[in-house]
């Protein structure tokens, strides 16, 4: 039933990612965009370049803001990992060979038979 519900899980966020590839990837350019005309507003000293580098960067941040749904792709991204790694994760026992009362008993009890 936990292989379902991983399935269920990762088909939902495949889903997910899928309809949301374009704006995460038009993010990405429009944050690059951004990267590079907050480094040319930097590097140069001319008022007039600064403008037009400014007018870039915020036409930029304009376009990741209209992009920033794209985040929940970036989740699922997360989540598809998420259930990757879990997929074939060994189940824990629900009795531990140290906490079961017979497999002690039997140890005591040859300990006692070897002991007399």
């Amino acid at each position: 039933m936990k292989k379902f519900g991983y399935l269920l899980l990762g088909g939902v966020a495949v889903i997910v990612l899928l309809s949301n590839l374009a704006p995460m990837i038009a993010l990405g350019i429009s944050l690059l965009i951004m990267y590079f005309a907050y480094k040319g507003f930097i590097k140069t000293n001319s008022t007039f370049t600064k403008i037009i580098w400014a007018t870039i960067g915020i036409i930029a941040l304009f376009a990741s803001a209209s992009n920033l749904p794209a985040i929940l792709g970036f989740v699922a991204v997360y989540i598809l990992y998420v259930v990757y790694k879990n997929w074939n994760k060994p189940k824990a026992a629900k009795i531990k060979e140290d906490n079961d009362p017979f497999t002690n008993f039997e140890k005591e009890w040859n300990d006692l038979k070897g002991n007399l």
